[in-house]
Formats: structure tokens, sequence, C-alpha cells
């Protein structure tokens, strides 16, 4: 049976491991691998890996840093960034990477998720939106943005996922630019507008402050990936670097509770 996975999201830069908050000043907080190892022991249900500055520079992934965290990590592993053809993702497959994401690669060019799912299955391949909310007075709703937040593209979300999921991406992650780091909570209404239109997996990033908000969202949205960078690299309220993940009985206790009240809603 499916059920909702807690997905740590790692930041890389310069080789380092970065956090953000809307996408802006990345702030560094330590050795990703140290932060791999740690996850590994925590037994992660899966974890994500972007290099942040990869696509923006025009830069294709780097290979043998992908191979030392594919090599570390014991649990299912997701690489983006700089990710631009079905070859790239051929390589990072055989490297040891289970899901290949593409954001704005995909979004610009739609027809490379059909190419990535025949090379390496569709279950492998992921796209990521990263929304905002529309600037101006008057204007409300989301739009999408590509390369790190610094354009906006006039396409409404929900039409995007439809036309990446029938492109071929197994699986779509949506991040929340405006709760970047904020981890003042998901946009679980917006979430469910977006999750209820599509048939493959869906992981939402962006907000997450606690386990709690997360619980919210699976209780909400049913089996959904919940994802979170601030929530497992910092503690408390001056944000004190330390890698933190739930123990496995806490996390089943999170899945269960919000089963139980969704069965009941």
């Amino acid at each position: 049976m499916l059920r909702s996975r807690i997905i740590p999201c790692l930041l890389i830069q310069n080789k380092g491991l970065v956090k953000t908050r809307n996408f802006k000043e990345p702030k560094y907080v330590g050795d990703p691998l140290n932060a791999v190892k740690i996850f590994n022991e925590k037994e992660a249900d899966e974890l994500m890996v972007v290099d942040i500055d990869a696509s923006r520079n025009e830069r294709e992934p780097d290979f043998d840093l992908v191979e030392k965290f594919a090599a570390e990590c014991r649990m299912p592993l997701c690489y983006g960034g700089g990710v631009t053809s079905a070859a790239q993702a051929s390589k990072l497959i055989s490297l040891g990477v289970e899901k290949v994401a593409v954001s704005s690669a995909a979004i610009l060019n739609p027809t490379l998720l059909t190419e990535m799912a025949q090379a390496v299955g569709k279950q492998s391949v992921v796209a990521v939106i990263d929304i905002c909310k529309k600037k101006g007075f008057f204007s409300s709703g989301y739009e999408v943005c590509i390369y790190n937040a610094s354009r906006t593209i006039k396409q409404d979300p929900i039409e995007l996922a439809r036309s990446l999921q029938d492109a071929g991406a197994g699986e779509i992650v949506f991040n929340f630019v405006d709760l970047d780091g904020t981890m003042q909570g998901y946009d679980i209404e917006y979430a469910k507008s977006l999750k209820e239109v599509l048939c493959v997996p869906v992981t939402f990033l962006g907000g997450a402050g606690s386990l709690e908000h997360m619980g919210s969202l699976m209780e909400e949205l049913g089996v959904v990936g919940a994802a979170a960078g601030s929530l497992f690299v910092f503690k408390g309220k001056y944000r004190a670097v330390l890698i933190n993940y739930p123990e496995l009985e806490k996390k089943l206790q999170i899945c269960q509770q919000a089963s139980k009240a969704r069965q009941n809603i």
C-alpha cells in the first residue's frame, strides 16, 4: 500500500550545504555528505538533493559529487540541477540515483520529459514546478517561475502540471517560493487544488516548520510527499544548525494519525 513520505531536501551550492529563504541569500550550513550520513542513520524515507546554481549558470550536474552522494545514500535519492538531456539523466541513474528532477529545462521544453522517460523509465522522472504569488496590488493566485525564481512565465501552475504529467513526468514536486525557509506551514488549500488534477505521485516543498505541518498536509491531501529543508537542518527559534529527522516510531505515528483523521472527514 502506498503511504506518505517525509523527505528532507538538501540545497547544494559550491559543493556545500546551504539554506535559503524565498530562494535568496543562501546560508552555508555544513557538509552535505555528513547530512546524508545522518539521514541514513535516521532511516529517512527519501532524500532530495538540488544544486541550486547549475541550471541558472548553464552548468551540467557535478557527476563526481553526485556519485559520492549516491555511494553514501542508503535511501532513495532524487537529484536535480543542471539536467538538460536524457543522456545526463541516464548517467545519473547509472551512478545510483533513483530519480532525476528537472525544473526550468522541462518547463521550457516538455519533450525533455518524454525523452527522459524513454531513457530511464517514467518512475525515475520528476518535474519540479517552482511557484510564486502573483505580483501586483490587484493580483491573486500563483504563477510559475524558473531559474531560481529569477524569471516568471505567464502559465497557470495547474495547467502546466497536467502538461508535464502528460509529457512523461512520473512525479511532480511543487516548490512554494514565497514560503521557502519561512517555516510557517504549507499552503494546504492551494496544494489540494494541485494534487486533485494529477494521477502521478505529488510532493510539496516550502513552508514546513514542524511535523504537525506535515501531518496536516497528509490529513487534508491523503498520500503525498511532504518535503522540507529548514525543518531538517535547523532547530529552535534561533535556527541553530542541527541535522534532524523524526524517529521511525514518530514518523509512523504522524502518518497513521493523518490517515485516521482523513477517514473521519
